[in-house]
């Protein structure tokens, strides 16, 4: 039936689905042409890895979808994998888009962290591998330029110097310690700064320094030799290629053992911003070009694209470099041989993901004796890989919040991390909170939404694993194994004792046991989590009662006080006559107002 669907492909470009018998998508891939590529799959002594050749026995049908180009079948490849996770392509689990800094608009503009769509009234700079590159080079622009990095709202309302300006860290534009001219002048060098310029900020520093020392201005004189000092200073301690305005991108694909990690060096402006390490998953078998190929598709495609990327090992990447010069709008090079700086920063970039891919191997093998050792300890017949754990957290009963949190063997798996906002018929009551997120966790599971752990780990003692029991057996959940973790005397860490629903006593491990630690460890991750979002509901509910209930203030109204004294505490200690400074507020609401917030 296959083999005769794959006679009626046509000669075209395009993209294909494998597809199983569950109608989930097994693989994606692209070809320039459909039914010589489809038709490889099916081949006798065809050579392929363990992994396709899995997925070859499992398929059910096959779909394809007729592209104009090779071009825009890797672009439809990509948005399929991202879409679909197909469970036997190389996937980069790393869903967070890359940070920016961002310089607004207007008179004194904000120095600030962004993630997200880019839009025209502001300047970005970067991307940077992740957050902490990108504050490192905030304050390094606080430290030599100062520009202000508060929130707009703060910025109208303030009265007094902050205290960033108190320890030279700002100008202080909100109350005028500077004038336009000058602050547009220190955005001006920033800009300059961070596009690689630097030969041109220190010579326009150099200028003004001279000028005021002419003037006799010798404070101010003082202020820009320091600037010059801290940049120069910078230069030789970051830049790795001085003098010009590069902007690379070095990847590198290594492996031992059948693993991978893909490391991607940041070089922005002549300036080395940050690496970071990924580990694809679904790579077993594949050779390293093939995981990088991987990579370089799913990082690039819809994504901001320096002028130069590159690479390690080699790849054919023509088709790859095309659509991403159309993206960009200008022409991409990629690279896999280059020489003298360039090289370095290969060579830099491989020893990267090979230091890392070591360390991620040996916490794997920490992971798996804990494992190993919690399993034995509790007696457990099957293999644990999968482990949940729920915590109900709350004030007095006031927005209750159940967390669950996921440790795979690897270690904690944030992106499969799930609150609950509970809400049971008696405030207080833990034990109809957690029967509520268990049930709302479980009901989904056993409908096919999601998997099933291998143990769960209830945060409480024998009255909250009854109820998860309870909960479990109602859903017809019979052999998943349900472990509370009871708190010791005081609560002190390494006193917890193991509560169990089969009838056996409870377990104290001892305090130096690797099970006993990886216990604490996720418990302890699942109350963290539990209790950020318990917060965070509850200060949501605070903020917005306290106007809610004032008759006159509508949703419009509160947002214009929020925005008018930069949140609910402005809003509070405001007298009557700031209130009725507000558009649309009258003597009789603003002293309504005030009475209800005093």
């Amino acid at each position: 039936m296959l083999l005769k669907r794959v006679a009626e492909l046509p000669h075209l470009p395009g993209v294909y689905r494998m597809i199983g018998t569950d109608e989930k998508v097994l693989y994606v891939g692209k070809a320039i042409d459909l039914r010589k590529r489809v038709a490889s799959y099916f081949q006798s002594g065809r050579h392929v890895s363990p992994r396709i050749e899995l997925m070859v026995r499992q398929v059910h049908r096959f779909d394809v979808t007729v592209t104009r180009s090779e071009s825009e079948a890797l672009l439809l490849e990509n948005n399929f994998i991202k879409s679909l996770q197909p469970r036997y392509n190389i996937l980069y689990r790393d869903d967070k888009s890359y940070p920016y800094l961002r310089i607004g608009p207007g008179d004194f503009p904000r120095l600030a962290f962004y993630r997200g769509a880019l839009d025209q009234k502001s300047r970005f700079f970067g991307p940077f591998p992740n957050a902490g590159a990108v504050r490192s080079s905030i304050q390094l622009i606080q430290k030599v330029f100062r520009l202000r990095t508060c929130e707009d709202t703060v910025f109208r309302n303030r009265s007094r110097p902050c205290l960033l300006q108190q320890i030279h860290r700002c100008t202080g534009p909100c109350v005028g310690l500077i004038d336009g001219a000058t602050y547009a002048e220190d955005v001006a060098d920033a800009k300059l700064f961070l596009e690689g310029h630097d030969d041109l900020v220190i010579e326009k520093l150099v200028r003004r320094m001279e000028a005021a020392a002419e003037r006799l201005a010798f404070e101010e004189a003082a202020t820009l030799r320091d600037q010059i000092q801290a940049l120069r200073k910078v230069r030789e301690s970051q830049f790795v290629d001085a003098g010009t305005a590069t902007n690379a991108d070095v990847v590198a694909c290594e492996s031992i053992s059948g693993r991978f990690c893909v490391n991607i060096a940041m070089i922005r402006a002549g300036r080395h911003v940050g690496d970071r390490s990924l580990f694809p998953d679904h790579a077993d078998g594949a050779a390293p070009a093939e995981v990088l190929s991987a990579f370089l598709s799913q990082h690039y495609l819809g994504a901001d694209v320096p002028e130069q990327i590159i690479v390690h090992p080699a790849i054919e990447a023509d088709g790859l470099v095309e659509v991403l010069s159309q993206q960009a709008g200008r022409k991409v090079q990629f690279s896999a041989n280059p020489r003298e700086t360039r090289r370095r920063w290969l060579e830099m970039a491989i020893q990267n993901a090979r230091l890392a891919l070591e360390r991620r191997l040996a916490s794997q093998q920490n992971q798996e004796a804990r494992l190993s050792a919690l399993q034995e300890s509790l007696h457990l017949p099957d293999v644990v890989r999968r482990i949940e754990c729920f915590d109900v957290s709350h004030t007095m009963g006031e927005a209750a919040v159940a967390s669950c949190v996921v440790y795979d063997g690897d270690g904690m798996r944030p992106g499969e991390y799930r609150r609950y906002n509970v809400a049971p018929d008696a405030p207080g009551d833990d034990y109809a909170a957690m029967r509520e997120a268990l049930e709302r966790r479980f009901r989904r599971a056993v409908a096919g939404e999601g998997r099933l752990p291998d143990l769960l780990l209830i945060d409480g003692g024998p009255g909250q694993s009854r109820i998860a029991r309870e909960v479990l057996d109602d859903l017809g959940v019979i052999d998943l194994p349900v472990v509370g973790v009871a708190k010791g005397e005081g609560r002190k860490p390494g006193l917890e004792t193991l509560v169990f629903t089969d009838g056996r006593e409870g377990l104290q491990l001892a305090m130096d046991h690797p099970g006993a630690h990886l216990v604490q460890m996720i418990r302890d991750e699942a109350h963290r989590f539990a209790i950020q979002g318990h917060r965070a509901r509850r200060d949501k509910k605070r903020a917005g009662s306290a106007l809610d209930g004032i008759a006159g203030v509508g949703p419009k109204r509160r947002q214009q006080l929020l925005a008018r004294f930069g949140g609910l505490r402005g809003v509070a200690s405001a007298s009557a006559q700031d209130l009725m400074q507000v558009e649309g507020i009258s003597h009789s609401l603003a002293e309504r107002i005030y009475r209800a917030l005093h």
